[in-house]
């Protein structure tokens, strides 16, 4: 069966290229009825990076001063699938000036000249999607003095991408990919002449796909909280593009985008940014913000968990906290072994964290950082609560993962307590793994409790088998906890502590009983945005369980000379490396 995928992915790749060029025999549109307002957030320095030749995709850079974007190599798919799906355009449209739009209307033109007639890697239904999104709502900018016959080209290739996507949604795989090419195909409906009827298919698909795809707690199946922002900014969109023509919405789409708002804010830190879980990243600056406004929805997060996630937050300080079972299935393909793992912020500082996704820097990059190693969490004998699948036709997928996750928030006038626990340990050693976070009202200290428990006869003979086979020495466990890399690390008090110096002067200091050993090691800092991780540290409590029941107490506290407030405005040393 080693053969399937390739095989069904080489059959897509027909179907779209017929598909693609069926759709340039269609009826061109001529002109706009109406055109959603832009949008989608750019940046400016990315915009005169793009000006200047340096082009940052999928992780990669490469120096190109004066070439043409498409005479440039593409050193792998995922770099690829960036210039085709014209996210860039938003960099571009941000910049402004005269050089930013030459350069964007000499690199769409070309596109045209070159692959408008469905060649390259760009026709696929959420590429296209995204693609139409970007053409349609920089129009003014990308127009602004071209001649008829440019204007004719562009027209023309708008209206083959709609009847594309009318052809080829479908094969989008359900979820992201397929909200993209949905939102494209309403954006192209309500926008070009002679479209409007692509427009009903497309409510009514987008109101399906919501009903099925988004739970009642506005969670999406894969957990990971950026790719449901990148679906509620979507969906918001598509809802403002269809009010701004005269047309609703359907029900189940506008119910959707009322169930995730809350859900994002939930998985929001105090900085502003997304808990980074499951693949997700922090999310871009000011995307979050933006699509939250732009929905107008106003209500927050019932207690409890929001997609699987507690959320602890007093004071300054946030606390999220993965609190459920990983996702299982075709949805587990981006997951991690994260179960009970947590991130806190203080303020505008990220302190603990995970270390990410590592999926732009390559497959071992991304394999490591799905493993709890890569977590901030109990470690049983150096492997993970989640193992990948030994199944050679999904071999992304998770197996052998915490199916029975307990999870409770409690609140009190001193703070507010999490209790959980997982069993993603059972089957190999007989221990659950259970732990207990107490943050302070005013946030000023996290108190944790891990434990590692045999709690029934079976879990005890498994036990009992696993430290006969370490001669008695007792099972070795970790308690990782890693470090932003703005965070300054240092053992103090004799080894007994580590201070924690933030960039916003504050200090934190961590502290745990004497039954483990405290360590500070090398740990990295993984984000799709740097072209290659960054170093960092982690504080590491090392221990045995030798018997049924093993408990590890620890502090993290804020140090008592450190103020209530914060004026924390202080611009961040900008890098380079991320000036993109």
């Amino acid at each position: 069966m080693s053969h399937f995928k390739p095989l069904s992915a080489r059959w897509a790749h027909l179907s779209n290229l017929l598909a693609a060029r069926r759709a340039a025999m269609g009826r061109p549109a001529t002109a706009f009825v109406s055109q959603p307002e832009p949008r989608s957030i750019g940046y400016l320095a990315r915009g005169r990076q793009l000006c200047a030749g340096n082009l940052v995709f999928g992780g990669h850079l490469v120096e190109a001063p004066g070439a043409m974007l498409w005479d440039v190599p593409a050193p792998d798919a995922g770099f690829a699938e960036e210039l085709h799906g014209f996210g860039w355009l938003d960099d571009l449209a941000a910049a402004g000036d005269a050089a930013a739009r030459q350069r964007a209307q000499a690199w769409l033109w070309t596109w045209i000249a070159r692959y408008g007639r469905g060649h390259g890697p760009g026709w696929t239904p959420d590429l296209a999607g995204r693609r139409l999104i970007r053409w349609i709502s920089h129009a003014i900018f990308l127009l602004r003095g071209q001649p008829p016959e440019a204007s004719q080209a562009f027209f023309r290739s708008l209206a083959q991408q709609a009847h594309f996507l009318a052809r080829r949604w479908r094969a989008a795989a359900p979820g992201l990919k397929r909200f993209e090419a949905l939102t494209g195909l309403v954006y192209a409906g309500v926008s070009l002449e002679g479209m409007g009827h692509l427009t009903a298919e497309a409510r009514a698909a987008l109101a399906r796909e919501c009903a099925q795809g988004i739970d009642a707690g506005g969670g999406i199946p894969s957990r990971n909280p950026e790719e449901l922002l990148e679906v509620f900014t979507l969906l918001t969109w598509a809802a403002l593009g269809l009010s701004e023509a005269g047309q609703a919405p359907d029900e189940a789409h506008w119910r959707a985008v009322e169930r995730i708002a809350p859900c994002l804010r939930a998985l929001r830190h105090a900085d502003g940014g997304l808990a980074r879980f499951h693949g997700g990243g922090r999310g871009l600056d000011g995307r979050l913000d933006a699509a939250l406004a732009a929905s107008g929805v106003k209500a927050r997060a019932a207690t409890g968990l929001a997609m699987g996630f507690a959320r602890l937050a007093r004071g300054r300080t946030s606390v999220i906290l993965d609190a459920s079972a990983p996702p299982a299935g075709v949805a587990s393909e981006g997951a991690h072994a994260s179960t009970l793992a947590f991130e806190l912020t203080s303020g505008r500082r990220p302190v603990i964290v995970s270390c990410g996704s590592g999926a732009s820097f390559g497959p071992e990059w991304r394999r490591a950082g799905r493993a709890t190693p890569s977590h901030s969490t109990l470690v049983l004998a150096g492997g993970s609560s989640a193992r990948l699948s030994n199944d050679k036709r999904h071999p992304d997928r998770l197996s052998e993962a915490p199916r029975d996750v307990q999870a409770q928030i409690t609140r009190a006038a001193d703070g507010i307590r999490f209790e959980g626990g997982h069993d993603g340990y059972l089957r190999s050693h007989g221990l659950t793994h259970a732990r207990r976070l107490d943050l302070a009202a005013d946030g000023r200290a996290l108190v944790g409790e891990d434990m590692l428990l045999s709690l029934d006869a079976t879990g005890k003979a498994r036990f009992d088998r696993a430290l006969d086979a370490t001669r008695l020495h007792g099972v070795p466990f970790d308690i990782r906890f890693h470090l932003h890399p703005d965070v300054e690390a240092s053992l103090d008090m004799g080894g007994t502590a580590v201070s924690l110096l933030l960039r916003s002067g504050e200090i934190w200091i961590f502290r745990a009983d004497g039954g483990t050993a405290l360590a500070l090691h090398p740990s990295v800092y993984l984000e799709k945005t740097r072209l290659k991780p960054r170093a960092t540290r982690q504080i590491v409590l090392s221990g045995r369980a030798t018997g049924y029941a093993t408990r590890i107490r620890w502090s993290l506290a804020k140090a008592q000379e450190t103020p209530v407030g914060i004026r924390d405005v202080a611009e961040d040393v900008p890098d380079p490396e991320t000036e993109d």
